[in-house]
């Protein structure tokens, strides 16, 4: 049996990390590995602790969240990190996502919606609030792909179609009817014909391309 799915909290703010702290430990199968107030101690924690899930604020003192983030993604962190942050600033998603960030979501989320984001994110998946998902679409021009999507055989369409929906390889392999390491063969290819770093700047372009951005 698999044990249970580790989650580091982080915010600068005592209250909010205890009202996180009560709502995660009655939950199944989720266990609070530690807390922090801030980047440096974020740090620390996730070194010592190897959380499977950081839920992670992006304004703290010292160290902001976005600092965290390059640093845990050189460091070449296994931990998935959930974004927690305010409806005031959802420009700060597309530069979350882009420095490694799992998922984005507001602080104004249902609770049982916050539980399901952090099991949705250590599951492997992409989870992004609308505000967030719309500012990344915006801000995704920026992108540009190596050869276009012309470039993609018919399989590697699919796969993509399916990573857009959020799905891991696990989810695309068994969708399609293929191996996982076929999957990661394509997913590869993907990303190296639209000339992006990772899936989530591949699936950002398939959205502006159905969109007929």
């Amino acid at each position: 049996m698999t044990g249970p799915i580790t989650v580091l909290i982080v915010d600068d703010h005592p209250v909010v990390r205890r009202g996180l702290k009560v709502l995660l430990e009655v939950q199944d199968g989720i266990e609070v590995a530690g807390e922090a107030g801030d980047g440096t101690a974020a740090l620390a924690l996730a070194a010592e602790h190897a959380p499977d899930v950081i839920l992670l604020d992006l304004k703290l003192p010292g160290l902001d969240g976005i600092a965290v983030l390059g640093e845990l993604k050189a460091r070449g962190s296994a931990s998935r990190v959930l974004v927690l942050t305010s409806a005031t600033e959802p420009a700060s998603a597309s530069l979350a996502v882009r420095s490694g960030a799992a998922g984005v979501i507001y602080k104004d989320v249902d609770p049982d919606a916050l539980v399901r984001a952090i099991r949705s994110v250590h599951d492997g998946h992409l989870l992004l609030a609308p505000e967030a998902a719309g500012s990344l679409v915006r801000s995704a021009g920026t992108w540009s792909p190596a050869d276009g999507l012309d470039a993609l055989t018919r399989r590697e369409r699919e796969v993509l179609a399916e990573i857009a929906k959020g799905r891991s390889n696990r989810e695309i392999a068994r969708a399609l009817g293929v191996s996982e390491k076929t999957v990661k063969a394509h997913v590869s290819s993907v990303l190296a014909k639209l000339g992006v770093q990772d899936r989530t700047q591949a699936a950002l372009l398939a959205v502006r391309h159905e969109q007929g951005a």
